[in-house]
């Protein structure tokens, strides 16, 4: 008898996937719990297996599109056997994903003609402000409203006054209509030339695009830049990285960072919180997001959980954890979920100090550069000045000036500072 293959439940609030890639066809064979097909929510890509064996009869979502928790994915039978009716994609939730699903505080999805699939997340965040989806124009695919559209929906009312006669600001006339067509017309396909090539946008891509608008729409970013004296934690690891591989960790500068979040965090909690219309939400627990590079395939945010419990060895398991199933694409939607504040290494490839954008909905981002051993001038506990080599590294946190001013980010960077010059065993 035949068998539907389904959406299945791939993580807390993942409500939705996109269908990337079958690694089966129509007529292939397959056995029970062979990968069939790979989908991606949140960054992660992850592979579905086959809940029976048989013959792969019919595919029903193909590569690109989005389909909802209990979606009838693909029909697995025996072969030559036929298939009753016309097969829909539509949702056909499992028991336990409906026990799920019933469980979710999220309201139902508005039903309005025209608008097609509205997720829960969606539906939530306009249920609350008040905004009406059938006026809001999708950017999903074949037209879907995503959380970003709602979310510009929600920041349009306070940029109206933008729109208002009274405080338009009317340009000088610098080319006629015609003119100005033609412009737009040209900046739009980016100054194409002939010979030029378009690489095709992948759904990571996208994905990171639209995360990294979001968050400068939604925050006001500033930089402040420390140099922080590495020399200690280069010494303390430098003697410790041996004892650390015989317990089957690989010990990188990443942890000592990390720990020195914590510390941070831990003496000022404001800069682990997140903004609401309600409040400063500080958050109880702290949960480091480590951003990992993918290479061309692009960037992913794995996050440590309950990092204010782990030692320098469990950090250090942990990193190496996370970083090697992030590039071998073995994470789990949960393993990018829930951070509360994020470290970025931007210095692999020898950048000195940049300006990371907030993982959102996060306070802040901590960016180290390159380290490099540099002369600088010390003074010992007379007061008497020399000049000498040190490992250095800039430290360049981002922070929502909503939440912290430019003294209390200062005040948190400089416990982190401390907590690294300061190392000892």
């Amino acid at each position: 008898m035949a068998a539907n293959v389904l959406v299945p439940r791939l993580g807390e609030g993942v409500e939705e996937v996109t269908v990337t890639r079958w690694l089966k066809k129509v007529g292939d064979p397959i056995q029970e719990m062979e990968a069939l097909l790979e989908v991606n929510t949140d960054k992660v890509d992850t592979e579905i297996p086959a809940p029976v064996s048989g013959v792969v009869l019919q595919v029903l979502i193909t590569e690109g599109q989005v389909a909802r928790v209990g979606t009838v994915l693909a029909i697995i039978g025996a072969q030559g056997e036929q298939i009753e009716g016309q097969t829909r994609p539509t949702l056909d939730l499992l028991p336990q994903a409906a026990a799920d699903a019933s469980q979710d505080s999220f309201p139902a999805a508005p039903i309005e003609h025209g608008l097609g699939f509205i997720s829960p997340v969606v539906a939530k965040i306009a249920a609350e402000h008040g905004i009406n989806l059938g006026k809001v124009k999708g950017s999903g695919l074949g037209g879907r409203i995503t959380k970003n559209d709602v979310l510009a929906a929600v920041l349009k009312p306070a940029l109206s006054y933008l729109e208002s006669p009274a405080s338009a600001i009317q340009p000088i006339p610098t080319a006629s209509p015609v003119q100005q067509s033609e412009k737009t017309q040209e900046l739009s396909l980016g100054s194409a030339q002939p010979g030029d090539r378009i690489i095709k946008h992948s759904l990571m891509r996208k994905s990171i695009a639209e995360h990294m608008l979001a968050s400068k729409r939604t925050s006001p970013h500033v930089l402040t830049v420390m140099e922080v004296d590495m020399s200690r934690v280069a010494a303390h690891r430098a003697s410790h990285k041996e004892i650390f591989t015989r317990d089957g960790a690989n010990l990188t500068f990443t942890a000592y960072f990390l720990c020195a979040l914590v510390a941070g965090l831990k003496a000022y909690p404001l800069a682990n919180s997140s903004w609401t219309d309600e409040g400063v939400n500080i958050h109880s627990a702290i949960h480091l997001g480590m951003a990992t590079s993918l290479g061309e395939d692009g960037l992913i945010v794995p996050v440590i959980k309950n990092a204010d419990t782990l030692s320098l060895l469990g950090m250090a398991r942990a990193v190496n954890d996370l970083a090697a199933r992030a590039r071998a694409k073995k994470l789990h939607p949960d393993d990018v979920r829930g951070g509360t504040f994020t470290l970025t290494n931007h210095g692999v490839s020898g950048s000195l100090f940049a300006m990371p954008i907030i993982n959102q909905p996060q306070c802040g981002i901590l960016g180290t550069g390159a380290l490099q051993k540099r002369a600088i001038v010390i003074s010992d506990a007379s007061g008497n000045d020399a000049i000498a080599i040190r490992l250095m590294v800039y430290m360049s946190f981002v922070f929502d000036h909503r939440i912290l001013d430019g003294a209390s980010a200062d005040w948190f960077l400089s416990k982190v500072k401390e907590t690294l010059e300061k190392w000892s065993s």
